[in-house]
């Protein structure tokens, strides 16, 4: 089992960065596959980026392809997202999610089983 606090959320100006952790409890975080997804008021939770366990491969939704970077330290426990050129569509609740263990890297909400309690962004234009 893994556990999942996200950190890193604010207020920014649009065009602004801000880069979210997602700090996992446990010595197997390497054994997990792990994602981002969002959730703005009135929406659907939906993918954002994920990363296999060990980094290799990584998957982005269009809309942020190029403004958002996912990557993990697994010696840390720590999956981050650096976010860039942000736009007021990017506010939303961002939670990280764990796949596994000895999952594979996957893009939909139904395949992760573990999920932190999301962190805030609001970006202003």
């Amino acid at each position: 089992q893994v556990q999942l606090v996200e950190s890193g959320g604010g207020l920014v100006q649009a065009g602004g960065s801000l880069r979210l952790s997602c700090a996992a409890s446990g010595r197997t975080f390497s054994s997990y596959s792990m994602g981002w997804f969002r959730q703005a008021p009135g929406k659907e939770r939906e993918f954002v980026a994920a990363i296999s366990r060990s980094g290799g491969s990584i998957y982005y939704a269009d809309s942020v392809k190029g403004r958002f970077a996912i990557s993990r330290d697994n010696a840390k426990n720590t999956l981050y997202l650096q976010m860039s050129s942000l736009k007021p569509e990017d506010t939303a609740v961002y939670y990280c999610a764990a796949r596994g263990p000895l999952g594979v890297v996957a893009t939909a909400r139904s395949e992760y089983n573990y999920w932190g309690q999301g962190t805030q962004v609001t970006v202003s234009s």
